[in-house]
This record gives structure tokens, sequence and C-alpha cells, in this order.
């Protein structure tokens, strides 16, 4: 398995927005197409960047990811819209895609000492992930989802 983090571009758009969760977890996570809409929308403000990544093993797209920040400041470094497409839930793309995502950002950003992130209160699968890669939860909620930090090691 090689996991590869690539932004979503002109090129692979159309194959990122066909991705999907199960029907049991659709209301756990935005369509790849919503969190893509983000990136032009800015839901979160101006001064919020949004950077959409599909995940792929070697040259199959696997999952979608999402990274929103504001780069002027240390704790404002969020993974968002984080799935892996059905077909391939289940084999490791998950946690290795993570992992990926977490490096990708702490390299890129120097001054990031907390990266969040915001989990649907049943989503115990992704709860357990987040544990596992030393995530922990705030308290604090954005209507169902609660959300987690990870405190940046250097």
């Amino acid at each position: 398995m090689t996991i590869q983090l690539k932004i979503v571009t002109r090129e692979n758009w159309e194959e990122a927005i066909k991705l999907e969760v199960d029907k049991e977890q659709l209301h756990f996570v935005p369509s790849v197409a919503v969190s893509i809409a983000k990136v032009y929308i800015k839901p979160d403000g101006e001064n919020v960047e949004y950077i959409p990544f599909a995940i792929y093993d070697d040259q199959t797209m696997v999952g979608f990811i999402m990274h929103a920040f504001e780069e002027h400041t240390t704790n404002s470094y969020w993974i968002n819209g984080f799935l892996i497409d059905k077909r391939f839930q289940g084999q490791g793309y998950g946690k290795l895609a993570f992992a990926e995502m977490i490096k990708w950002i702490t390299n890129k950003f120097q001054q990031c000492n907390e990266i969040r992130l915001t989990v649907h209160k049943d989503n115990k699968l992704a709860m357990n992930l987040y544990k596992q890669s030393e995530f922990n939860p705030t308290g604090n909620y954005f209507g169902e989802e609660e959300v987690w930090y990870y405190i940046v090691k250097r």
C-alpha cells in the first residue's frame, strides 16, 4: 500500500465527487462535492483557506480529506471532510491516510502546534481512529459534532 495525498484539481475532481460512504455513514461526513464547494464559498470566513486532497493508493483514488487553516495562527489547523470510499473501507486506508495528513500539515506549517477536527457523536469508528492517533475530545460541540485536538510533537 502506497498512500499519497494529491490536491483535487480539474484533472481529478470528477472522480473525487463519485467517492461514497455507506448509507449508515451519510450523516457523519459531507459529500466530497460539498467539501470542494467550501474552497470557494469560504463558509468559515475569508481568512480560512481550504485544501482538498484525494487519497490515492498508487494510482487508485480511495478517499478524500480536506485541510482548512488560518495560516498565521498556531492552533487553527483543521482536518475535515475525511472519508474512505465504501469499496475500500476496512483495509487500513483510513489510518494510513489520516497519519499522512497529520504529517503533511506539520511539515508544511512549522508554526502549527495543534490540529483540530470535529467528529459526529455517533461515529464510534472515527473516534477510535482519532484516539489511536492521539487526538482527544475538547468537550466543545458544533451541533452534533465534538471538537477534538492533537498536540503537535516536534
